[in-house]
């Protein structure tokens, strides 16, 4: 029982691979280039432009400590989930129009799993 409890932490969503399947690198690059400017993702790091996105995977949208979100994502209900994450990073006004983040999102595919690689390496 406790196996089946387990499996989806050991399965990948979406077609991505889950974090212990992956090469962070990339994906450590990818946030630096792409994110870095705005966002932090050490362990109790001050949220600057954007929130902290340490533990991003699995936390309620919208709902980081310390961090006033527009409204558009303080309403949102649910989790980031590593499928959530590559929807939103390919366009953030279409899955939450109005929110605050002036990203046109990440066209490409690889570059999106690079990066949730990295994001679910943080939990």
């Amino acid at each position: 029982m406790r196996l089946l409890a387990t499996l989806p932490v050991l399965l990948s969503i979406g077609g991505m691979a889950m974090a212990g399947d992956c090469d962070t690198g990339p994906g450590q690059k990818a946030f630096a280039n792409k994110c870095g400017i705005c966002h932090v993702a050490e362990t109790g790091a001050t949220p600057t432009v954007g929130p902290n996105l340490h533990r991003i995977v699995g936390r309620d949208i919208g709902k980081a400590s310390g961090f006033p979100y527009s409204e558009a994502l303080a309403n949102a209900t649910g989790q980031w989930t590593e499928s959530g994450l590559n929807e939103f990073l390919a366009s953030p006004q279409t899955v939450f129009p109005g929110n605050a983040m002036p990203f046109e999102g990440l066209k490409s595919d690889a570059e999106r799993q690079k990066l949730i690689c990295y994001l679910s390496s943080l939990n």
